[in-house]
């Protein structure tokens, strides 16, 4: 019943429905492509070469900015290809690739956000003994665990999602191969693997997020107690960039994918993945960079130091 897709892939319909909005979004999505390479990269390159960037807040930082560039170049490339060309065609495989790595990204990213707020509970909460409790070796640690729970999500959603029979239906209601939209065109009752998306989603989006909640209310606490206003500003601070992205992110994934009542239709829902998908990685590192001292700091003395030779 799959052979067709084996054969000759899907077909990604995305805006085919509405041309004029199709190319408008190209354009948007061009130009927010353009800033979040830029972005990520120069925040991979500054924490890497400035010897004051070394610290695990960098550390998280830098694998955050790898996370949102790997999961851009996933999406993008084959969505303006897409658009731009009258063949809307995706391989199997090539669709089955685009498929896991989105799953494992997403996933990871879940996950990072939440150690990142572990790590600024213990630079506010335990300023003293930060580098001795966030060493390196508990920083590796966490990193891998991210990964690894990322992975296994994967393995046990996307099988079930490639595997469902089709009938020979190949096009997919999107611009990428999403999982939701793969499991609208299959032919069979998709009701059990619909339930185990959604406690998949509750526990890989819900639980970090319990995490991230518990942390920053030890934060609140912690800076509430500081007597000095500017030192309260100070703490927070450190922490402020990382609270927007958290809500930014975690806004629109809860939204699009665990909200109570009735989802987003399809239309609304490929536009959130636009959102959060492409949008929302090359706002990241605005937000780091634009309301980081450090960082700035950092880049101007790299800027110096290219200069001076």
């Amino acid at each position: 019943m799959n052979n067709y897709s084996y054969l000759n892939g899907f077909i990604l319909l995305g805006f085919t429905d509405q041309p004029q909005l199709e190319k408008t979004i190209s354009g948007v999505v061009s130009f927010f492509y353009m800033i979040a390479l830029m972005g990520n990269i120069a925040i991979i390159l500054v924490s890497l070469l400035d010897i004051h960037l070394q610290t695990p807040m960098y550390f998280f930082l830098r694998n955050l900015s790898i996370l949102d560039l790997c999961y851009t170049t996933n999406i993008v490339p084959q969505m303006l290809v897409n658009i731009w060309s009258q063949n809307k065609r995706i391989t199997f495989s090539g669709c089955i690739i685009q498929l896991f790595i989105d799953m494992i990204l997403c996933s990871v990213e879940c996950m990072l956000l939440a150690v990142m707020s572990y790590d600024r509970y213990n630079a506010v909460c335990k300023p003293l003994h930060y580098m001795v409790v966030m060493n390196p070796k508990l920083c590796q640690g966490l990193l891998a665990m991210a990964w690894l729970i990322g992975i296994m999500n994967c393995m046990i959603l996307s099988p079930y999602a490639i595997s469902l029979p089709r009938c020979g239906n190949h096009h997919l209601d999107h611009f990428f191969c999403e999982m939701s939209a793969m499991i609208k065109i299959a032919c069979v009752d998709t009701t059990a693997m619909e339930v185990t998306t959604f406690g998949m989603c509750l526990v890989i989006v819900l639980v970090p997020l319990l995490l991230i909640l518990i942390s920053y209310g030890f934060i609140v606490v912690a800076v509430l107690r500081i007597k000095s206003a500017i030192g309260r500003k100070k703490a927070f601070g450190t922490c402020s960039s990382h609270l927007i992205v958290v809500s930014i992110f975690y806004g629109t994934v809860i939204y699009m994918y665990i909200q109570p009542g009735n989802s987003p239709s399809q239309y609304e829902g490929k536009l959130l993945s636009i959102f959060y998908s492409i949008i929302t990685p090359s706002i990241n590192p605005l937000i780091y960079t634009l309301r980081n001292k450090e960082v700035k700091e950092a880049m101007k003395r790299l800027a110096r130091k290219e200069k001076g030779s």
